[in-house]
C-alpha cells in the first residue's frame, strides 16, 4: 500500500511514516515510479509501535528490541523481561522525582528559592 493509505489506516502523518522509515522502524519498497509501497502487515506493526510508545518505550528502544521480538515465537517471555526492566527504570525515576519534590518543598517560603530552608548561606 502507498504511504497515503498507510497514513489513513494508522492515523499517522506521512512525515511520521517517512521518519519511521528513515530510522528503520518501517520498511517499504520503492516502486519503479518512486512511490513507497508498504506491506499490509505495516498497519499492525505501527499499532505495535504506538502501543510500545504509550507504555513508555522510546523509539530507540523500540528499534533496538521490538523489531527482533515481533516475530519471535517466545516473544511474550522476552517482552515481559523488557517490561520488568522498564518498571525498574520507572521506579528509579519516581524515587528521583520524589527526592526532587522534597527538595523543592524545603525551599518554599525560604526567602531565597535557591537556598534550602534548613541552610544558612
Amino acid at each position: 500500500m502507498r504511504i497515503g493509505e498507510l497514513a489513513a489506516r494508522t492515523g499517522l502523518s506521512k512525515d511520521t511514516l517517512r521518519f519511521y522509515e528513515k530510522i528503520g522502524l518501517l520498511e517499504g519498497d520503492r516502486l519503479p515510479n518512486g512511490y513507497r509501497d508498504f506491506p499490509p502487515g505495516s498497519v499492525v506493526w505501527l499499532r505495535y509501535v504506538r502501543t510500545a510508545q504509550a507504555l513508555g518505550f522510546t523509539l530507540a528502544e523500540i528499534a533496538r528490541h521490538f523489531a527482533e521480538l515481533r516475530d519471535a515465537p517466545d516473544s511474550a517471555e522476552a517482552l515481559s523481561a523488557l517490561f520488568e526492566d522498564k518498571i525498574r527504570l520507572i521506579d528509579a525515576r519516581m524515587a528521583e522525582l520524589t527526592a526532587l519534590r522534597a527538595d523543592l518543598t524545603s525551599r518554599v517560603d525560604t526567602g531565597c528559592p535557591l537556598r534550602a530552608a534548613d541552610r544558612a548561606v
